[in-house]
């Protein structure tokens, strides 16, 4: 019999802070959290071997920590004989199981888990409360306030006000430190052949992420991706050790050197604290906080500083923004009108193209991309050959460490593939070989010629560039930022028009025509 003393409080995978708002108020005596491995949130997408790991590691030594400070933890694993495999399905068993009156929940960070849970009180038969996740820096309400009344919604102006909220790099009159609210174009250089970035530090698996791995590998090891070796962290102590590294090993020269991509350097000066921060093990104040505090010490330039405080500060609470605001019908859009199946090496790296063919295959292996490699290598391509968002998203969804639906949506269907028409980016990030050949060394060993705008060995990052222009010329044409792009292609012959129109739709055909998308094995 259910008694209303008696409260589920609900942990999701994502949500391993122990300041989470479902915990808040967390009696022992009364209360009962409910952490739970269900196959659907395993397998609604192909989820790389890893992710699931880590968040399998991760939430088994946080309900540890929990217990460690007498708190009563009901885990289910996915192994459980009885294990529903949803949500819905384990938090109903845990009702009846413990005769609970009530459930409290933290808001989740997908549409879709929040549909769901909309419905659990009229399905399991007891009060469920949600409340707001307030471990991000920007309220749901709050953004919508913003967003109200504007033309666009552009990340600077969003930017600038959050920096004025939290106080953060301002001088004593408010104004930006340094003089400048943005230092991106101080944070574009290619890295230099003699410049060793740090040697990344994994952390070693300890019995616990030891049993995880074992299982991953035995249920999900068919999943795009290799799992061993693993050396994610999977408790806070962990994490933050990690982002003190980073801060105090990588920063100094992030800002420089965050766009830039090498060959065999998976990491560079990234901090790989995504995937931390978005499963909760990370706070995204004490980063930022940690971050003005190094430059304030003089330890890291302003450039370094700012443009990693824009990443958390700006541009992921942003990008969460964008996602509540616009969802449902956000992900549904499709401006460019492309509709083109996802090229099955974006599941086994097998092309000669050799920007794809690194960026896929350390994907494939590490969980991991940086935002370069994921935005104009993987991304542009994408673009550039018309592919259906819907196909693109659910494979960054799939293959990524740190991606959840409300951070890879609009990232990917608006920022990479401008399938939003424009909500997010004031254009479209399509770029030529040109781009990837500068900021990256992946040009010097393809089988393609980067310098070749035609023909047979001609980079065919080239080819459709111009040909992703002509396509969309009514639509994009009157783009102010393309102006000089489309004076160009004005001023190509008919014949040279005609000929990148044949040999990229030759070349895109021959893409096309190959086998049906496979998820490749890992190991």
């Amino acid at each position: 019999m259910s008694s209303p003393d008696r409260r589920l409080r609900v942990v999701l995978g994502d949500q391993l802070s122990p300041r989470l708002s479902a915990l808040d108020g967390l009696d022992p005596a009364r209360d009962r959290v409910l952490m739970m491995e269900v196959a659907d949130e395993a397998t609604y997408v192909p989820h790389h071997p890893k992710k699931i790991a880590f968040l399998f590691a991760a939430m088994r030594h946080f309900a540890e920590a929990l217990r460690a400070d007498g708190i009563d933890v009901d885990y289910v694993r996915l192994t459980d004989p009885a294990n529903t495999g949803s949500f819905t399905g384990e938090v109903a068993r845990a009702v009846a199981r413990h005769g609970a009156g009530a459930v409290i929940a933290t808001e989740p960070g997908e549409w879709r888990v929040a549909e769901a849970m909309a419905a659990w009180s009229a399905e399991i038969g007891v009060p469920v409360e949600i409340r707001e996740d307030t471990r991000f820096l920007c309220a749901r309400g709050d953004f919508a306030a913003w967003a109200a009344g504007r033309r666009s919604l552009r990340l600077e102006p969003f930017y600038r006000m959050m920096r004025r909220r939290y106080g953060v790099l301002l001088d004593d009159a408010g104004q930006p430190v340094g003089g400048q609210w943005n230092y991106d174009a101080e944070n574009r250089k290619a890295l230099p052949a003699g410049l060793a970035p740090p040697a990344p530090v994994p952390v070693a698996p300890d019995a616990v992420t030891a049993a995880v791995l074992d299982l991953v590998g035995r249920r999900f090891g068919h999943h795009f991706g290799r799992l061993h070796p693993f050396g994610f962290a999977v408790t806070r102590a962990d994490a933050e050790a990690a982002f003190e590294r980073f801060v105090e090993t990588a920063l100094p020269r992030f800002g420089d050197y965050q766009d830039a991509m090498r060959t065999g350097e998976p990491v560079l000066f990234h901090s790989v604290i995504a995937l931390y921060l978005n499963a909760g093990l990370l706070d995204p104040l004490t980063v930022v906080r940690r971050v003005e505090a190094a430059w304030r010490d003089g330890a890291v330039p302003l450039n370094a500083a700012e443009g990693f405080i824009r990443q958390i500060l700006g541009w992921r609470e942003y990008v969460r923004g964008i996602y509540w605001h616009f969802m449902p019908g956000y992900a549904e859009t499709n401006a460019l009108d492309a509709h083109n199946p996802l090229p099955d090496f974006y599941w086994t790296a097998d092309t000669e193209l050799n920007c794809l063919a690194q960026v896929i295959g350390q994907t494939r292996d590490e969980a991991y991309a940086h935002h370069i490699q994921r935005l104009m290598v993987t991304g542009n391509f994408a673009l550039l050959a018309g592919v259906e968002p819907a196909e693109v998203c659910a494979w960054y969804l799939a293959v990524y460490a740190d991606a959840y639906e409300w951070v890879e949506l609009p990232n990917t269907h608006g920022m990479a593939l401008y399938a939003d028409g424009g909500r997010m980016a004031s254009k479209p990030y399509a770029a030529s070989g040109a781009y990837i050949d500068r900021m990256s060394d992946y040009c010097r060993d393809c089988r393609y010629d980067v310098r070749q705008k035609t023909g047979p060995d001609a980079c065919p990052f080239n080819l459709l560039y111009w040909d992703f222009l002509m396509r969309n010329q009514s639509r994009l044409a009157g783009n102010p930022r393309l102006a000089m792009p489309y004076r160009t292609l004005a001023r190509m012959t008919p014949a040279r028009r005609a000929q990148i129109r044949t040999e990229s739709g030759r070349f895109l055909d021959g893409l096309f025509a190959a086998a049906p998308p496979r998820a490749a094995a890992g190991g």
